[in-house]
């Protein structure tokens, strides 16, 4: 069997698992990171996208709050080029408590999160689709930030600084002898094949998983409440700032704008299993109407697809658990298990937000060096990653802009993204993969209102084309993107989705003819 060594292997391809790889190649420590799936497609791929100012936790959950805060500043600065600067607002809707808005306020100078008030009017000058009856008006530093564009650059950036990143990689045992974690044995998910990782000190940055991966080094009371939430994406931006309702943290409360569309969310449900994908019907149409008291007329706007996500909440086993999902802290939990059940060389990170990936990962790399008895300084909070070098913050027009400067350079493969064949091609070599769903995720492709029914057929056959990929393989890629995108679309048929669906359904059925091709 092949076996591979190093200081640390980091368990967990989500933001705070790549954060933690980055982070500790950057202190010079020899790294191996492994994900069961592709990068980013656990928690940190499955959310609205919002970069935290810390203002939707200032009241109830000032912990969290304060590390939001901390740390929106940092990423702006580290990875300007994820981040769009959307700024954010709360504002109380006549279905509010309008006592709560002092409360809010007075949360924010509490837990050092930026918060100015300003006049309702001016607050619908600049979002004139906002409820017209909003009494009071936040504005407060939240952002937008593209995470698998985030993932993928601290990934880079560990791999430049000789860390070892294999997606699609699932742990099924790990490694101890006596009180001791020396490593994991992890299976290739797409071969089969298994190789045994030999590390001084083992991570589980798995998130809501991480009870699990505990249970495999034979430590129980690891109690993570996976929470349960679906989004919604519109097909437009209906807002260009994010837009929270000034109220405790409930459904259907927050739009986000995020590239060319924007989300709301989000549900909170508990759910024994961190796999739990269900979508509910009467969830979605609930959600629906939740926009609605933000912005009127939401409901006839259309809706792209929906999704789910589940958060990592973690519960201390010591202390009483709380019986809702949104009673439970988003602070996050670092547990050195050598201090917490006798077990060396074990380390699980949990809990938080995307937001506060940096702070995690430090807070982790710090207790690792000190238990290989090394202190190493952290420098994620100075280091910007690739191209956020300037740190200039993406915008919604750059890719139209860089575009427009090459109209004729070459072939334009995805019309609502923007995206050419060459980038496309660019992009199947250097991962090396025949699978849709990961160029997606890199590319955003087939994530416009068409939802993959102009380009994905187009970009089988570039598969086809390119290196030798034989026609079986185009074709299982093609079904498989088909249907990974159908699982969020039907939901939300109805009005113009559900006229873009017969379109899609004449192509690839009618045209086609997907459901035959061998």
């Amino acid at each position: 069997m092949e076996k591979l060594s190093a200081d640390v292997l980091v368990i967990g391809g989500g933001a705070t698992g790549a954060g933690v790889a980055w982070d500790a190649a950057l202190r010079g420590l020899d790294v191996v990171l492994v994900e069961r799936g592709d990068l980013a497609t656990g928690t940190s791929g499955r959310f609205h996208g919002l970069l935290h100012s810390g203002g939707r936790y200032a009241v109830k959950d000032p912990s969290a709050a304060h590390e939001c805060a901390r740390e929106n500043g940092v990423v702006r600065h580290v990875a300007a080029d994820c981040v769009e600067d959307t700024g954010g607002l709360f504002v109380a809707t006549p279905f509010d408590d309008p006592a709560y808005a002092d409360r809010f306020a007075e949360g924010c100078r509490k837990t050092g999160v930026p918060c100015e008030e300003i006049e309702p009017a001016r607050a619908l000058r600049e979002e004139p689709r906002l409820n017209p009856g909003i009494s009071r008006a936040f504005r407060v530093p939240d952002g937008s930030i593209e995470v698998w564009k985030l993932v993928w650059a601290l990934a880079r950036g560990a791999q430049d600084r000789g860390a070892r990143v294999l997606p699609y990689h699932e742990v099924v045992a790990v490694h101890r002898g006596g009180d001791q974690v020396h490593g994991a044995r992890v299976r290739n998910t797409r071969t089969g094949q298994e190789l045994d990782v030999e590390a001084a000190v083992t991570v589980s940055a798995s998130g809501a998983w991480a009870g699990q991966i505990a249970a495999m080094a034979g430590i129980e009371g690891v109690h993570v409440k996976p929470g349960r939430g679906i989004m919604i994406a519109m097909s437009h931006r209906l807002v260009n700032t994010v837009i929270n309702r000034c109220q405790l943290p409930t459904d259907g409360d927050i739009i986000v704008p995020i590239e060319t569309v924007c989300v709301i969310g989000t549900t909170d449900v508990g759910t024994d299993d961190p796999d739990d994908h269900t979508i509910i019907q009467a969830e979605v149409d609930a959600m629906l109407e939740d926009g609605e008291r933000l912005v009127p007329g939401f409901k006839q706007a259309r809706a792209l697809r929906v999704w789910t996500g589940v958060r990592p909440l973690f519960e201390d086993r010591k202390e009483n658990g709380a019986t809702d999902t949104r009673d439970v802290t988003r602070a996050h939990a670092l547990l050195d298990h050598r201090e917490r059940d006798g077990v060396t060389g074990f380390f699980t990170i949990t809990g938080g937000k995307l937001t506060t990936y940096r702070l995690m990962a430090e807070e982790t790399v710090d207790a690792v060096c000190l238990q290989l008895g090394d202190a190493r300084p952290c420098t994620t909070s100075a280091e910007p990653l690739a191209g956020s070098e300037n740190g200039e913050y993406h915008r919604v027009g750059d890719r139209l802009g860089r575009r427009e400067q090459r109209l004729l350079d070459d072939q334009l493969i995805c019309e609502c993204e923007l995206i050419p064949r060459k980038r496309i091609e660019e992009t199947i070599r250097w991962r090396g993969t025949t699978d849709l769903d990961d160029l997606r995720r890199l590319l955003r492709l087939g994530m416009g209102p068409c939802q993959g029914g102009f380009c994905i057929y187009r970009v089988a056959g570039i598969l086809h084309g390119l290196d030798g990929i034989d026609t079986p393989d185009a074709n299982a890629g093609l079904i498989d993107y088909v249907r990974e995108r159908w699982k969020g679309v039907w939901p939300v048929l109805y009005g113009d989705q559900l006229r873009q669906a017969r379109l899609d359904e004449w192509i690839y059925q009618g045209v086609l003819d997907v459901e035959h091709l061998q």
